[in-house]
This record gives structure tokens, sequence and C-alpha cells, in this order.
């Protein structure tokens, strides 16, 4: 896969991300992805999920400095500094989840691991399910494997995101969630100045804002939902993957927290390791998740 150059950055945020930048381009479309770590070192795709970007897994990467670790951090497709199309209807699970295979194919060795939270386990996980064999250890936090169980009542964020007119106004308009990301941390302080203007800066304008909706609404609603399926495959794959699973988890997540306790009983042989973060967990215990990366890479 060809590497473009990548977008400058202004000084502030450039200081805050030390590691290599580039571009590639996937079904004309671009794509901003940062590494760290030798090249020619074990592969960890490392996923973000909405409203980030891969600024998310800066701390966890300079914690997994010295190690060895090739890190592979890209930016979803109208999120960070990769495209933004103006057509919602580009964001579907099947599609976010056939680019990122192509990551997996165009820029990752033939085994590699995956760390990933929020939107970016099920778009990994979805990717990974027509690659089994490629995967060597799974990291997971906050975020979920599977279609919702039976008699799921979806969190506020995702209910508010469905009503008619107040939604639009308040994501495109008013720039909701990222200009509110803190609520849903633990530490309410761990997103606050550069850290929160990073997350504003690359989603700033009516042309660049659509996806933080569109991926709100792709959290299934009914049994019928286009995102059913492919979260379907993500559970079959995990379920029957052989290799090591970490589970890393903000507790006091508003949205994601409780749903440890499901997936203790779902895949009974990962490792657990509960914490009092919120649900960008890599702000406030990078860490453990470094920690986490480092035994399913060993």
């Amino acid at each position: 896969m060809e590497r473009l150059a990548a977008p400058e950055l202004p000084p502030w945020l450039a200081a805050m991300l030390p590691f290599r930048r580039y571009g590639v381009r996937v079904n004309g479309r671009f794509f901003h992805v940062m590494e760290s770590g030798p090249e020619n070192g074990p592969a960890v795709l490392l996923l973000h999920g909405n409203p980030t970007w891969g600024f998310l897994w800066r701390k966890v990467a300079l914690a997994l400095e010295g190690s060895g670790l090739r890190l592979v951090m890209p930016d979803l497709l109208g999120l960070g500094l990769s495209d933004h199309p103006r057509d919602p209807g580009v964001h579907t699970l099947e599609n976010h989840a056939a680019i990122c295979g192509a990551w997996m194919d165009g820029l990752l060795p033939e085994r590699f691991a995956i760390a990933a939270q929020d939107w970016g386990g099920p778009i990994a996980l979805a990717a990974a399910a027509a690659r089994p064999a490629r995967v060597t250890g799974l990291v997971l936090g906050n975020t979920v494997v599977g279609p919702p169980r039976e008699g799921f009542r979806p969190a506020f964020f995702h209910r508010f995101a469905r009503w008619p007119v107040v939604p639009s106004i308040a994501f495109r308009l008013l720039g909701f969630p990222q200009r509110s990301l803190h609520l849903a941390q633990g530490d309410r302080s761990s997103i606050r100045g550069d850290v929160a203007r990073a997350y504003r800066w690359p989603l700033a304008g009516l042309a660049r804002n659509v996806a933080p909706l569109a991926l709100a609404r792709m959290v299934p609603d009914s049994a019928v939902h286009p995102s059913i399926e492919p979260l379907r495959r993500c559970q079959s794959f995990v379920e029957g993957f052989g290799g090591p699973i970490e589970l890393v988890w903000g507790v006091r997540d508003p949205v994601l927290g409780r749903v440890i306790g499901w997936l203790e009983k779902l895949l009974p042989k990962a490792r657990v390791t509960r914490t009092q973060a919120g649900h960008f967990l890599q702000e406030e215990v990078p860490a453990e998740l470094a920690a986490a990366i480092r035994r399913v890479t060993r």
C-alpha cells in the first residue's frame, strides 16, 4: 500500500504526537495513519472509535516505547485527519470493516494483534473475522463484541441520536459530543485544555463533522438494523478465538461500563482488568492498556 504525505499539524498538536505519520488510499479515499516502534517489530493495530482519532492512543504508544512493538494507529473514515465524506450513508459497519480489512492487508504483516475501543472493537473484529488465522491476540476496552442481547435498551446517547431535528443541531452545529467528552470520564480532568482541543480540532465545521452522528446511528435499535449481521460475525470470531484476550475496562463509563459483566460470561478465558476510568480509558489508564498489549504479544 503506497504511503502518501500526511497533513501538517499545528505546532501545539504536533508536539503531542511524536510518531511517524503518513497517508494511504483505500477505494479512492485518503486515510491518515500514525506509527510507533520499529517497522519490522511485531505489529499491533490500535483502533479508536467515535468521535475520536488515533490521538486517543498516544499515551499507550508512549508507554510502549522500547517494547519492540510496531504500533499502527489509523484514523477511521470521517474522523481525525482521514477523509470526511459529507454523505452519512457511507458510515455502515460493513463499510468500515471493509476499509479496516484493507489496512490489515496493506499495512500489517501476516500476523498481528489488535487493541480496540468503542466502535474500533466491532470494526476491527468484523475485519478480523474474514482473516482469523492472522490475529495473534486481542485487547478490548469499553467496546462491544456482538449484537445486543434480548431486551437491550440503547443508552440515552444513542436514543438521543435518533430523535428528529434536535440531534442534527447538537451534533452538526454545536459540536456534540466532542465538546463534552470529559463527561464520560472517571476523571473529568483527563480531557481538558489542549487534549480536549485536539479532539475538537479535526471535526471543526459543518463540512467535517458528519461522522459523529452517523456513527452513533450505527448502533442497533432493532433486530433488523444493518449492523446486526456484522456484529454476529464479530461475536462468532471472538468466541472461537484461540489466542490470548485481555479486557481492560473503565467501569465509570456511563455508556458501556456495565458491559464488562456480560463479556466475562461470554469470554470466560479472557483476563479482565477493571479500572475506575471512564469511556475513553486510554486517557486515564494507558499503563494498564500497555501492559495488556505486552501480555498478548509475548
